[in-house]
């Protein structure tokens, strides 16, 4: 990589080229943006367009966390077993 500045395309609109939208002005993130003294309305970031496919891969992933931690937690006991039986414990 050198040390040059990333160019712009030219055929890429700049902000100050694009008419002011009323609707996202108002909308809840520009608000909370200027409630917060951001010098622009906006947030970096955005709405996920493939909110659905998302949660499908959350759900997902949450099952597999969930097994983990079971397996963990299983694995502790089953160890803690062996152990004993290898051992031996004396009988009381």
């Amino acid at each position: 990589m050198s040390g040059e500045p990333a160019r712009r395309r030219p055929d890429a609109a700049a902000p100050a080229d694009l008419p002011p939208d009323p609707e996202a002005y108002d909308s809840e993130r520009n608000a909370l943006a200027r409630a917060r003294g951001l010098p622009a309305p906006y947030i970096a970031g955005g709405r996920d367009p493939e909110s659905e496919a998302s949660r499908r891969e959350e759900r997902v992933l949450l099952r597999l966390l969930v097994i983990m931690v079971v397996v963990i937690m299983l694995s502790g006991f089953v160890v803690g077993i062996l152990a004993n039986l290898v051992a031996g414990s004396p009988a009381p």
